[in-house]
């Protein structure tokens, strides 16, 4: 379904009662983002919040994405799967033999339906561009500032167009953009991006980029725009393909070589100058739940803003999960399993991202097993396959357990997982974000194959007995543990979850090496810092995910009883200092809201019209923080 612009999405919103209208003064700097994020956090993802009442011309509109139903609604489908079956069913039509006549007619419709997908540039004006702001202000839009430690206000919902300098190719991708001026903001495209490819072909001609911004519109493009597609497939194709009409584009003003969606709510042109010096960038509370630390990035020069008559401006925020972007992000594991399956790994099932991995930590991919060491070739292919090779850790089973069941998944996968034998370990490419890498963007991946054994897989050196642990036995004999989660073994899990108070060098590596000489029948020792509660598996998990770089801080022990071996894994998420560590890089605090930030809402909260009082998920939090800083102070 095609809406026809951001205004009827949101119609559409309210007559679902998936919208509330805030008429209260709410401040973009730093209030909308808390009162954001205590909507997101209040149970299937709360519903999307319009601020009517900004400050400025405009309104804002907020967690528009974030369920499942109204990722649905975005998107014209009544559950996500459906739009994987409609790319599958298609991928068997356009592969499938054409011998007879009647199998190649049979194409003709649907080769009709592909022309009507593809992008149109329409002559003269659309309706994004009725208003043209005098003098480019961009200050003059809520741009909103989301976390205290935040470099500034920051535009989180950028769908940013740039063309190929040699091809003419256009991409369209969504990188933050941090406002320095009325006329200024930074770009921030990582140097994996086709963008930040495209920009080092204009460096070498010395040729000014042009670049142009498109905010709201038919709520498909926000999603196509971080949708993980081949360099050379055009974003407008798959957003008319999911939204069953051709995106019509007009070209910018001021930036004729850019086209832009004719119903968009906003269009910012500008160029980006090589000749320029980078800017210093951020910091800027992440999808990761952490702060992203600054770093040099290119200008971006404004030339002119333009917007339809009725504008709302969206925006998100990103940070401790679960937020609004888990939602797109599952979007893309259910859109993006057909063609995975049909072009590269025929016999994967099914995929989940949990929450906790915030996207690219944590894969689990489900398989159909028939051979030995498919496990591993599943692996190969995935770390292969574009944004896939910034996962971290993948985990690889077969059919034997429900994926979106954890407990039974997690008891299947252990049930037939062997430590010593059944975990790879691997180097390459990871995403700029992951601050646990020790030189960034490169670091250490783990694969787990938790699939059933077969015949050659099989090594009966190994046995382990029935887990028998005494929690209160090991909190004594070791004082710089602070907590110990065994719930996990109630479920037959053999794995603990112990929170540790680290004072030296390979503290870790000594204490896992005692633990595991104590703990009969333990497979897996997951190690997190002190600060965090060992008992909430959800956070453990997701600080855990963020801190590990599998390759450099896993230990394996394994020791013979009673004639037979066992072996067991240890998994180091603690923080990494250069004191303990030997660790180099800045370590990221996490992101909670200001105090003062949290008051302020709860003072308004009464006239906002959102229901019973919600308090700030930042509370639970706050005793993890290292200072106050986005850089950990120890």
């Amino acid at each position: 379904m095609a809406y026809k612009n951001q205004q009827e999405f949101i119609k559409a919103l309210e007559a679902a009662g998936e919208l509330v209208r805030i008429r209260t003064f709410v401040d973009p700097r730093l209030e909308i983002a808390e009162i954001t994020d205590r909507i997101s956090k209040s149970g299937r993802g709360g519903k999307a919040l319009l601020f009517e009442n900004t400050g400025t011309d405009f309104p804002v509109i907020m967690n528009a994405y974030g369920s499942e139903r109204r990722m649905c609604m975005a998107l014209g489908v009544g559950h996500l799967d459906d739009t994987t079956r409609e790319i599958e069913a298609l991928f068997k039509l356009l592969s499938g033999p054409k011998d007879g006549i009647l199998e190649k007619l049979k194409l003709l419709p649907k080769l009709g339906q592909f022309a009507s997908w593809m992008p149109l540039v329409r002559t003269g004006r659309g309706a994004c561009q009725e208003v043209v702001m005098p003098t480019p202000d961009i200050t003059k839009l809520p741009v909103i500032t989301c976390w205290p430690r935040d470099g500034g206000p920051f535009v989180t919902l950028p769908i940013i167009h740039t063309r190929d300098l040699h091809t003419g190719t256009r991409n369209v991708g969504m990188y933050r953009m941090q406002v320095f001026g009325p006329a200024l903001t930074g770009m921030h495209w990582h140097k994996h991006k086709v963008s930040a490819r495209h920009f080092a072909e204009y460096k070498k001609t010395g040729q000014r980029m042009p670049v142009a911004v498109a905010l709201g519109g038919d709520p498909v493009y926000a999603y196509s725009a971080t949708a993980p597609l081949p360099e050379n497939v055009d974003e407008y194709m798959l957003a008319g393909f999911l939204r069953k009409k051709r995106v019509e584009l007009v070209k910018c003003l001021t930036q004729p070589a850019i086209e832009v969606p004719a119903d968009a709510d906003f269009i910012i042109e500008g160029y980006v100058d090589p000749a320029d010096e980078l800017i210093w960038e951020g910091p800027f509370g992440d999808h990761t739940g952490y702060y992203s630390l600054p770093d040099w990035y290119p200008r971006f020069h404004i030339t002119a803003i333009t917007h339809r008559k009725d504008p709302v401006y969206p925006a998100t925020i990103v940070g401790i999960p679960p937020q609004e972007d888990a939602w797109l992000g599952k979007a893309t594991e259910r859109i993006f399993l057909a063609p995975i399956k049909m072009t590269l790994i025929p016999e994967i099932v099914d995929m989940e991202m949990p929450v906790e991995g915030v996207f690219h930590n944590l894969v689990i991919a489900q398989i159909r097993k028939e051979y030995a060491g498919q496990a591993q070739k599943v692996m190969n292919a995935m770390w292969g396959a574009g944004q896939m090779m910034f996962n971290k850790i993948l985990v690889v089973t077969d059919e034997g357990a429900d994926i979106r069941d954890y407990t039974a998944l997690a008891r299947y996968v252990f049930t037939h997982w062997n430590p010593a034998m059944d975990v790879y370990f691997s180097q390459g490419p990871m995403d700029v974000l992951d601050h646990s890498c020790s030189k960034l963007g490169f670091g250490g991946k783990m694969c787990i194959d938790g699939t059933a054994r077969t015949a050659e897989e099989e090594d009966n050196r190994y046995e382990w007995p029935q887990p028998a642990i005494d929690p209160n036995t090991l909190r004594n004999r070791y004082p710089e543990i602070r907590s110990i989660n065994t719930n996990l073994l109630d479920n037959g899990i053999p794995v603990l979850l112990v929170a540790v108070k680290k004072d030296r060098l390979n503290h870790i590596r000594d204490l896992h090496e005692s633990i595991s000489a104590e703990a009969e029948g333990i497979k897996m020792v997951l190690y997190v810092e002190h600060t965090v509660d060992a008992a909430d598996l959800s956070v453990a998990l997701w600080r855990f995910c963020n801190n590990l770089d599998p390759k450099r801080d896993h230990i394996l022990t394994s020791r013979a009883t009673g004639g037979k071996m066992t072996a067991c894994l240890g998994l180091d998420g603690t923080i990494k200092t250069a004191a303990l560590d030997n660790f180099q890089r800045d370590w990221p605090n996490i992101i909670v809201a200001a105090d003062e930030t949290i008051k302020a809402v709860d003072d308004k909260w009464a006239d906002l019209g959102l229901g019973p009082f919600l308090s700030s998920p930042s509370l639970k939090f706050k005793d993890q923080l290292y200072g106050t800083e986005a850089v950990v102070t120890l």
